[in-house]
Formats: structure tokens, sequence, C-alpha cells
């Protein structure tokens, strides 16, 4: 049984080491599954599977990477909207892997989120190879401070998590059709001015990722009309986005053919929630 187990584990590193395209398939067909209920049902078990992976060798970037992507796509379109608390630990457990994933000589994710200089240390050296990592890692951190606005810790991490984000923009403002936009978007657009929040420049965000997607990425809309369009009030503006979600292909962009459809299926609630979003 030692021998089999042996066997096993230095079987798994190999394919590890062999096949270093394996781990970022795994997290585009994840996107790419157009049926929100499969996706709902077998994503837990990959990522078990991938933590399992993840015990044989521990300092596997791109398995990190992939952890926290899934964790942070898991939680923003499963579990936020039922689960609340589950879901500000599951980002937590996100944020932890992007941070591993950023490197061994990065600092933890403890220093990060509360030492502003190590953090400054560690965007000023990410270069372009480390995008991917860095804006699942900000997304994870947003998506807890936001859960978790009642905490004085949590808002006291406002600046550092929009830092992280402002250096994805940097380094590669285009990555999957313009996110990184529609995450700052959202900030701006979700914060009072005397905390951070720029309503004109909330909205150029916006509409640069619907130009880098063709007005096919719904998630562009979602945000547009939850965060900008509520914040100013422009209730017009905010039915004619989710008018344009009801009317696109979930498939139209088949890289997040998941988040289309996830997001297609939130938009009546979401209008039914219009006589209390406007005054």
């Amino acid at each position: 049984m030692l021998m089999l187990a042996l066997l096993v584990t230095g079987c798994v590193r190999l394919a590890l080491q062999f096949s270093p395209s394996l781990i970022p398939h795994m997290t585009e067909t994840l996107f790419e599954e157009c049926d929100p209920e499969l996706a709902r049902q077998s994503l837990p078990a990959d990522l078990k599977l991938m933590e399992g992976l993840l015990k044989n060798d521990p300092d596997n970037r791109r398995l990190l990477t992939a952890l926290c992507i899934g964790f942070t796509g898991y939680s923003l379109l499963f579990v936020e909207d039922e689960n609340r608390e589950r879901a500000s630990k599951l980002y937590l457990r996100a944020m932890d892997y992007g941070a591993r994933a950023l490197g061994p000589d990065m600092g933890s994710l403890e220093e990060l989120t509360t030492d502003k200089k190590t953090l400054q240390r560690t965007l000023i050296s990410l270069g372009e190879p480390g995008h991917v990592a860095l804006f699942w890692f900000a997304m994870s951190w947003n998506a807890w401070i936001n859960l978790n606005r009642d905490q004085p810790a949590a808002l006291a991490q406002l600046g550092s998590a929009q830092s992280c984000v402002e250096r994805v923009l940097e380094i590669k403002p285009d990555y999957l059709y313009g996110a990184p936009y529609i995450l700052m978007g959202s900030i701006l657009a979700g914060r009072p001015r005397m905390l951070g929040g720029d309503e004109d420049r909330a909205r150029q965000c916006f509409e640069r990722a619907l130009a880098l997607s063709n007005g096919t990425f719904l998630l562009v809309h979602y945000y547009f009309a939850r965060y900008y369009a509520v914040q100013v009030q422009n209730k017009d503006l905010f039915l004619r986005l989710l008018e344009e979600i009801e009317s696109s292909p979930a498939d139209g962009l088949k890289e997040v053919c998941l988040i289309n459809a996830v997001i297609k299926q939130r938009v009546q609630g979401v209008r039914q929630l219009s006589g209390e979003l406007f005054l």
C-alpha cells in the first residue's frame, strides 16, 4: 500500500509537471458551461479535486490560481445571494489561494491585507504574467469587503483592495473582455465620494468594458445597472441595461457563457427591486 501511495503521488506530480495546460483548461471549461445548474452541482467536486492535487504540489501557482478563480466564481455566482456568511468564508479561502499564487516572495495573505508597504512592494514587482492571479485575488478581496461593510477592519482595506485593481488596469486592462474595468467601475460607483467614489470615472470604466466585449459580456450590463445606474438614480439607464441582458443570448460569448447565463437568471429579480432602488 505504501508503494502504491508513493506511485500515485509521483504520477500526480508528473502529470502536473508535464501537462501544464491541464489546470487552466479546467477553469476555462467552468466558464464555458452554459448550464448553471450543472455548473453549480459539479464545481464543488472540481474544487476539492484541485485541493487534493495541491497537497502533492503545494507551491504550484497554476493550481493556486485556478483555486482562487474557482472559489471566487462559485461564491459570486451561486453562494453570495443565498448565504452571505458562507460566501464571505469562501472569498477568504479564495484570497488565501490568490495570495499564494502571487508567489512565495510576495507576502502572506495577512501581510498583503494589513501591511500597505508589503502590498505596494508586491504590486510594483508584479508584471503581466501575474495579472490573472492578481485580478481574481482583487475580485475576491473586494467581494469580501462588500459583505463585511459593517466591520471597521474591512472598511480599512478599501483603498488597498482598490490598488490591486488599479495595478491590473496598468498591466492587462483587457483581461477577460475588460473584467478589470467592470470591477473598478463597481468600486467607484458603489462608494460615496468621501470614501473614494467617482461616478464619472465609473461610467467611463463600464463603457470601456462594453466596448471591449462588443456588448456580449452581460456582467458589464448587470454591474453597470446595479452599481452606477442605481447610484446616480438613472432609472431609464437601469431598465435599458436589463432589457439588453434579457434580449442577449448567453452563448454570445462562449468563454463566459456560464456568467452570462447566471446573469440572465437574475434579471427578473433585479427588475422587481426597481421600485425600492429608485426614489
